[in-house]
């Protein structure tokens, strides 16, 4: 994957377009259609001490996660990117799509604080990579640059 180009076309995506929805909308489509072997692209924003679904595409999905749980619950309370090779060993996922074999969630930052989560789901075992996880992280970092700062 070319995360270079994948950046450029997100910046170019929503770089000054106001609307922060239809931005994420937007994000997740271009994620969904353009990296291979993925089956669910969005996010999740923090309220009340849960990530609620946000902007995805992909099968119908977990409304709420609380802070903790799960592979998204597990990154946003660590605050790190964090890659499973198979969910069905990591300890308390959660199955929203019983067609996932792995996952990556890649924490949002406003002023350093952790508001939502990035998650990418694939129907492949061991489909992402430390290079996807650097890639996603400097994708994030345009995410959080142009709409949460």
């Amino acid at each position: 994957m070319d995360y270079d180009l994948l950046c450029s076309q997100l910046h170019s995506l929503i770089c000054g377009v106001p609307h922060r929805i239809a931005n994420l909308a937007n994000t997740a489509a271009l994620l969904f259609n353009t990296l291979e072997n993925i089956n669910w692209a969005g996010f999740y924003f923090i309220e009340n001490g849960f990530l609620v679904l946000g902007p995805f595409q992909g099968r119908t999905a977990c409304i709420e996660i609380p802070i903790g749980k799960g592979v998204c619950g597990t990154a946003a309370e660590k605050n790190e990117t964090v890659i499973v090779k198979n969910v069905h060993e990591f300890p308390g996922h959660i199955a929203c799509d019983s067609a996932s074999e792995s996952e990556i969630v890649i924490p949002l930052r406003q002023n350093g604080i952790v508001i939502g989560v990035l998650d990418i789901d694939s129907p492949v075992l061991n489909r992402f990579s430390e290079k996807d996880g650097q890639g996603l992280e400097k994708f994030a970092k345009i995410l959080e640059n142009e709409l949460f700062a």
